[in-house]
């Protein structure tokens, strides 16, 4: 296959409905947003589900920390110094996992690729869920691990790649699966881990903030979170910011500080962001957090009520199938003033593209109402 090719492959995932385009927005983040033709539209696309990443306090103590720490770190953390910064958030981490130590990342994807190819190669296993995200599929793959995949979900099938793994075993799990909402069933997978030897990593993306005490996530609502071996989580979603962390024991940390090549070779996250994070994880913690997850079980519930469907977390699929469709209905949707962003292959399987639904705290019911309304209009 020569170069001259793109145009022709280009031409065909445009005619499939699989072609995507950066969408341009003006203005603070949040759920109104200001697109390029000045028209502002509700956003039920972000993962910022608390709507902290447009609080003016929260860009408040960003701006100060940078003005305290510098705009950047300089290098990587092992060549010119690791700031304070990293190691007060890294504490503040560990304390909120309740876990040994953790170590943060420029990115949840960052994350995934340092973490998993650091601790399984050749001749060991990694067992994904199917519908797990692409940063631990890739990771896994980076790793030169033997990749086995299990059904969604499917605990008979998890408990067949076990019986045939060889070498380390890492079970590879999202708590809240980031395209259709629902959540892990934590307590079995944790049971065949125990029983099989093996370890357990789980990505709590979309339920730190949202889920559990103070909002650490499913492993912490479950009771479990001494019984997880690598918790991976990101601070660009609930937290209104950007970054990643594992959250482990002292000695599996201190092997990654050494081995996971996303973190030795690349310049640190600024430290201001740090400093943030370390200022939102208290306001997550505190009875504010709580005030805004009971805003947002408020309009879960709404949705619920308005639907039919109760849903398992903020995330909200709505079926559509065919690729070329779902972008039909979100280009529909746009032109009344709603973003919601269709979901399609590579993202999902051929053939499963839907509408992808966030909730935030920072919707109001009327929001909710327009978006219900307008899908009954277009999809009868």
């Amino acid at each position: 296959m020569s170069w001259d090719e793109l145009p022709r492959q280009a031409s065909e995932w445009r005619a499939k409905g699989l072609w995507r385009e950066l969408r341009e927005v003006k203005g603070r983040s949040g759920v109104v947003l200001t697109a390029t033709d000045r028209r502002g539209v509700v956003s039920f696309a972000s993962n910022d589900y608390l709507g902290l990443a447009a609080s003016p306090w929260l860009a408040q103590q960003l701006s100060q920390a940078a003005l305290e720490c510098g705009a950047g770190a300089g290098a990587s953390r092992l060549i010119c110094g690791s700031h304070q910064p990293h190691h007060e958030l890294e504490e503040r981490l560990a304390l909120f996992k309740h876990s040994q130590a953790a170590l943060s990342f420029s990115s949840g994807y960052a994350t995934a690729m340092g973490v998993i190819p650091a601790l399984v190669g050749r001749g060991d296993t990694v067992i994904l869920d199917r519908l797990a995200h692409a940063c631990l599929i890739d990771a896994t793959r980076l790793s030169g691990a033997s990749l086995r995949v299990f059904a969604h979900q499917d605990l008979d099938k998890l408990e067949s790649c076990l019986r045939r793994a060889q070498g380390r075993v890492l079970i590879v799990t999202e708590s809240v699966f980031s395209m259709d909402g629902d959540l892990a069933p934590l307590r079995e997978i944790v049971e065949l881990k125990n029983r099989y030897g093996a370890w357990l990593l789980l990505d709590e993306a979309h339920a730190v903030g949202v889920l559990g005490p103070e909002g650490r996530g499913l492993a912490a609502r479950e009771s479990l979170s001494d019984q997880v071996e690598l918790q991976m989580g990101t601070m660009g979603k609930a937290l209104g910011l950007s970054g990643g962390y594992v959250a482990a024991s002292r000695q599996v940390i201190d092997w990654l500080v050494n081995r996971a090549r996303s973190a030795v070779f690349s310049t640190a996250p600024p430290p201001a962001l740090a400093r943030a994070a370390c200022a939102v994880l208290g306001v997550v913690q505190s009875s504010e957090g709580q005030r805004l997850r009971q805003r947002l079980f408020e309009r879960m519930a709404q949705w619920s009520a308005l639907s039919g469907i109760e849903p398992h977390s903020a995330i909200v699929p709505w079926g559509i199938g065919a690729e070329e469709r779902a972008v039909s209905l979100a280009q529909s949707l746009q032109q009344d003033g709603l973003w919601v962003p269709a979901i399609r292959y590579p993202t999902v399987g051929r053939g499963e593209a839907r509408l992808r639904i966030s909730l935030s705290a920072a919707h109001e019911p009327s929001h909710l109402q327009d978006l219900w309304s307008a899908l009954k209009r277009l999809t009868p």
